[in-house]
């Protein structure tokens, strides 16, 4: 029978010896084992594999024999404790191959063993000392088990899942869903039986035809607008030839045929983490404004990175960067030796996130405190545009900036903030380019990746609450308290900050420093339930949560992008945006001609404003239709554009305020025009195109809610044509800005306007003709300055020493400071004229045209001179360049004019008034 034990034992040979073996050393290394009763194990052993049939005699000197006779086979064979477990490869030495096999199984602090590996060698293979730390693991685990229940249990009773209100709101939300399920079942299936039906494919080709009816009627609608503008536009063709030429007529044409509209969606750049350390100077400065902490803990690549985009987009501010060094595994100084203009500051123990920031921000000496995450890339302008924010806003306590991934995907445009504290990056995974994510606006908080506070601010709030250590939920609590503390929470897309996210925390919530997220959502909750029970529930509407902190939602229509550096109307239009955002609107401005055009749409952004364009609204007449309905208030601007879309608007949102912003009234430039005509041909057919825009624009008067006019000439005007007209007045609006220069240290003659406005060039073109040759005979010392764009040929040809045509000019202030006085002899328009304006608000003097002062609050003599005769004109020019006691009079009176008239003060009352604030 042995043989057929032997056969059946065979394949255990392996295990058992090995498991002989690790029990035979273990005595061995006791050094406490009677030489008998290692025989006995030996020979059992040998008796049981039956290895030897002789059953030779074991040597007496302890264990040796059996190495060399037992272990002997092994010496050469892989051994494997199990098929989870590490292959051990045996040595050619016996003793070195015994002494591998122990240790591998020796538990110490230099290496944790797994709970299986503690398993095999203490129980399977009989190791003392790993049943002993098997022992005290699992008593370890029972606790860590324990624990995790308290743990759980904590946090059911904080959320209060057993409360009758949480229950009533579960219920009531299984059955919405059920009810929406089966409405959706019924639609499906009444959707599939008529798609299958004999009528519906029957009526297929008569469903084409009207699906093409109504795109040809929409089509013919446009038409005929533009067909009604026809002859306007054929009355000023006629104007442009007549004044300035022929070519100035051609480039307008084309310029109106190939217009461009500047958008290019970006191909999305991509960002890489640096390949090595290398020498690196970041720049700092011994008075800091600012002052950036980057917390971090090892990931030394990570960190150059960092501090390489930081060296790259700050060399032109006054910064100190603390980097504190969390206990790293390696010291971040040492790693980053080469890097120069840093402080090094390291913890003695790892604190996490929340404290090494609070540690670091008390050695701060800047202005500003920018928290910044290790494993991010700054851009270009980041911090000069957070700064901006604290100047540009009012009540400004922490700014957070636009995070990107690295190929250029957004990650985050500020945060929505759920009622079960629950968080959302809104954008995240969109196109970073879309207008909804790209304008200054109040949020629910801003990722800790960049965020920017005034330090004292900071200090006083006692920074990151500690409730929330190691990490996560503090940046959301700090937003929250900033908002308690009675200031505003800003999201500024035009600081943009790429973000390697995972990188430094990872993503999952279950392990590691992110399994804090979900334990501190519960804290955060409990926090702040009282704010968070006015938030919708998750995935609600976070169209209009994210704009929580609006009053009304205002939708501004105007003829095409704003220029407020080339004309008044756009600057007044800028003015009145930037005034609703500051009264908590959400407003969003789009141009009929749907342009994007630099550096304009960045400068609306930044007053708060919503800016849509093409490709992102393909038409804006199908999005007025879909869309004007879900505002408050719809504003269309200049008569233009009113007429154009003042009935799809009154058609598909009745309920919603419209509001048509005359600028001026169209029709009564346009007569004036017509009087100044010549020839008799000319007259008429420019009178016959004012009679139509007067009817177009009396009809969208009569359509809207609110009429906006600039002047109270215009309001008595309207009293006589539309008596039931709600008609309001918001002008101009400037603010004084006097240049200190006196009267003695100024000289020259200014004006200013753009000259694609006929008005302008009639004007210059009048003077040029009739009253420049009068001074040139009195008072030939006199320079006459001209600023404006598109200034044509006709009036380029006159260009003198005394009569300097300097074209578009970024910055006026200079002119207007040096300027003595300045001119607007225009012979025809309406409205408010902003040129007028604009010289009051610079403390420069004007003499002007009565078409010019009309509707201004002005008079002659008191705070403008006004002559309509050239002779006059000229005399008037004369005299106040030379009388110094006129000349501050009227300086003092024109300021105080703007002040009383056309000040934001009073422009923002009105506005309020309109849109029912």
């Amino acid at each position: 029978g042995r043989p057929i034990v032997a056969s059946r034992l065979g394949s255990f040979k392996e295990r058992l010896a090995g498991y002989a073996a690790v029990e035979l050393l273990e005595w061995d290394s006791a050094a406490h084992i009677w030489n008998a009763a290692l025989v006995k194990v030996c020979r059992a052993a040998a008796a049981t594999l039956a290895l030897d049939d002789t059953a030779d005699e074991i040597p007496s000197d302890k264990a040796s024999a059996y190495r060399h006779r037992y272990l002997q086979p092994l010496l050469t064979r892989e051994i494997s404790r199990s098929a989870t477990t590490t292959v051990l490869l045996a040595s050619s030495s016996p003793t070195l191959f015994a002494e591998q096999y122990y240790l591998k199984f020796s538990p110490g602090p230099e290496r944790e063993y797994s709970l299986h590996d503690l398993l095999v060698a203490g129980v399977d293979c009989g190791h003392l000392d790993s049943r002993n730390e098997l022992r005290r693991r699992v008593d370890i685990a029972d606790q860590q088990m324990a624990n995790a229940k308290a743990d759980l249990d904590n946090i059911i009773a904080q959320r209060d899942f057993r409360s009758q209100e949480a229950d009533e709101l579960r219920l009531a939300l299984i059955t919405q869903r059920e009810t929406l399920e089966h409405e959706r079942d019924d639609a499906r299936r009444a959707f599939d039986e008529v798609l299958a039906s004999t009528s519906w494919k029957l009526t297929a080709p008569s469903r084409w035809f009207v699906g093409l009816l109504k795109k040809a009627l929409k089509r013919a609608g446009l038409l005929r607008y533009r067909a009604r503008r026809l002859p306007h536009h054929a009355a000023m063709a006629a104007h442009i030839w007549r004044e300035q030429g022929l070519s100035a007529l051609a480039n307008r044409v084309r310029d109106k045929l190939n217009r461009d509209e500047g958008f290019v969606k970006p191909s999305g750049p991509l960002y890489e983490m640096a390949s090595s350390v290398v020498a690196l100077k970041v720049p700092h400065s011994a008075k800091p404004q600012f002052s950036l902490v980057v917390p971090v803990y090892g990931q030394h690549l990570l960190t150059f990175t960092c501090l390489a985009s930081i060296a790259d987009t700050c060399a032109a501010h006054n910064i100190e960067v603390i980097v504190i060094d969390d206990c790293s595994p390696t010291p971040a100084e040492s790693e980053l030796a080469t890097v120069e203009g840093v402080q090094f500051v390291r913890n003695e123990e790892n604190l996490g996130f929340l404290r090494s920031c609070n540690r670091a921000v008390e050695r701060a000496r800047g202005e500003y405190v920018v928290i910044l995450n290790n494993d991010i890339i700054l851009t270009t302008g980041w911090l000069q545009a957070m700064r901006d924010v604290f100047d540009g806003q009012k009540n400004v306590g922490m700014v957070g900036a636009k995070l990107i991934y690295p190929d250029g995907v957004l990650q985050e445009a500020g945060g929505i903030v759920w009622r079960d504290g629950s968080a959302w990056n809104l954008g995240r995974n969109d196109d970073a380019g879309k207008p909804e994510y790209n304008y200054l606006r109040e949020v629910d908080y801003c990722s800790g990746a960049c965020l920017m506070l005034q330090r004292e601010f900071w200090l006083s709030l006692g920074g990151f609450d500690e409730r929330y250590v190691p990490a996560y939920y503090e940046d959301t609590d700090l937003a929250f308290r900033v908002r308690e503390a009675g200031k505003r929470v800003m999201y500024q897309p035009r600081a943009v900050v790429v973000h390697f996210e995972g990188r430094s925390s990872g993503t999952d919530l279950t392990q590691g420093a992110k399994q804090h997220q979900v334990t501190n959502q519960a804290t955060f909750a409990k926090r702040w339930q009282a704010i968070l029970a006015g938030h919708r529930v998750n995935g609600m509407q976070p169209q209009l949560e994210r704009d929580r902190y609006t009053t009304r939602r205002v939708l501004v229509v105007d003829a095409c992008m704003l220029t407020p550096d080339h004309d008044s109307g756009s600057l007044r239009m800028f003015e009145l945006l930037g005034l609703a955002a500051e009264l908590r609107c959400k407003v969003t401005f789009v141009a009929d001609n749907r342009e994007y055009r630099e550096p304009y749409v960045r400068q609306i952004q930044a007053l708060g404003v919503e800016v849509l364009f093409h490709p992102f609204v393909p038409d804006l007449a199908e999005f007025l239709q879909n869309e004007a309905a879900k505002f408050d208030v719809v504003m269309l601007s200049r008569a233009t554009v009113a007429c154009k879309y003042v009935d799809l608007v009154k058609r598909c949102a009745p309920r919603t305020k419209l509001i048509f912003d005359t600028v001026d009234l169209h029709f009564v430039r346009e007569e004036r025009l017509a009087a100044l005509a010549s020839p008799v041909s000319e007259k008429s057919f420019l009178r016959a195109a004012a009679e139509r825009t007067r009817r177009q624009e009396l009809h969208a008067i009569s359509l809207a809610d609110t009429t906006l006019v600039v002047s109270p000439t215009e309001t008595k005007l309207l009293a006589q044509l539309m008596p039931g007209a709600n008609v309001k007045v918001i002008s101009n609006i400037h603010q004084t800005m006097p240049g200190p220069q006196p009267f003695n240290q100024r000289d020259g003659i200014l004006f200013i306007g753009g000259f694609r406005h006929p008005p302008n060039l009639d004007a210059i073109t009048w003077y040029v003709e009739n009253v420049l040759p009068v001074l040139r005979q009195k008072a030939p010392q006199l320079i006459t300055t001209i600023i404006g764009s598109n200034a044509p040929p006709s009036l380029q040809k006159f260009a003198a020493p005394d009569f300097v045509i300097a074209g578009f000019v970024e910055d006026v202030t200079d002119h207007f400071h040096r300027a003595k006085l300045s001119i607007s002899p225009l012979r025809y328009g309406a409205g408010v004229k902003g040129k007028v304006n604009l010289s009051m608000q610079y403390g420069v003097p004007v003499v002007a045209t009565s078409v010019s002062t009309e509707g201004m609050y002005l008079e002659d003599g008191v705070n403008v001179l006004v002559a309509d005769a050239a002779e006059d004109f000229a005399d008037a020019v004369i005299r106040l360049h030379s009388d110094e006691a006129l000349w501050s009079a009227l300086r003092d009176a024109g300021l105080e004019n703007i002040e009383q008239y056309f000040s934001r003060a009073r422009a923002r009352e009105v506005l309020a008034d309109v849109l029912e604030l």
